[in-house]
């Protein structure tokens, strides 16, 4: 069976997902061989237990590149989590039009819009981290174990605490720039086959 149609990509395996294929909202957008792993929930059930407060309202988007990795209870945490803070007061009054007698229209004015989430490609999400609405990260970036992402991870390093800190680069400036330019994610499967020694080893001179 083909990755564009295969949601287990391991025989026996019923906890890691080729996420693409479980998904069901068009608002979420995940690239191919992307998968995740969950041994507590039923992977299939990510956009219901990983994707939260993720209402059809804001038209946000959560976007997820290819060969990315998601350990088990990651949280992308969107806008509605946000009481707005331009008010005298964070409570909620806007959702409970009813009771103040407010305009249902306004329901949004509860919350503060940050926009969409969106990973690059070969992202690892490290276990029940948690990303927040507005964030970006970067191609082949790491989020540690328990993380919280508040703000923009550039390509290619390393984050992890709570708020989210850069730890370390993974490679040199001159390693990643050739990575941001050989994209090999893009590449045909063939090629990627052909280079996985090289892609493995962490040697981009031997990249074909």
């Amino acid at each position: 069976m083909p990755v564009s149609e295969k949601i287990y990509p391991r025989t026996q395996d019923a906890q890691t997902v080729y996420l693409k294929n479980v998904i069901t909202d068009p608002r979420i957008q995940i690239g191919e061989y992307t998968m995740y792993n969950d041994f507590v929930n039923d992977p299939r059930d990510f956009e219901k237990n990983n994707v939260l407060y993720h209402y059809p309202i804001n038209d946000d988007k959560l976007k997820i590149g290819k060969y990315c990795s998601i350990a088990c209870g990651a949280k992308f945490l969107f806008t509605s989590a946000n009481h707005t803070l331009s008010s005298l007061s964070t409570y909620p009054f806007p959702i409970f039009f009813e009771e103040w007698e407010l305009d249902a229209a306004n329901v949004a004015d509860a919350w503060d819009n940050r926009g969409d989430i969106v990973l690059g490609n070969d992202v690892w999400i490290g276990y029940e981290a948690v990303i927040l609405s507005g964030v970006t990260i970067g191609d082949g970036a790491v989020v540690g174990a328990r993380a919280v992402v508040t703000k923009d991870v550039p390509p290619y390093t390393i984050v992890g605490g709570v708020p989210a800190k850069l730890m370390k680069k993974r490679f040199s400036d001159d390693v990643i720039a050739k990575l941001s330019e050989i994209r090999w994610w893009d590449r045909p499967e063939d090629w990627i086959k052909n280079n996985l020694g090289a892609i493995q080893t962490g040697e981009i001179s031997k990249l074909k």
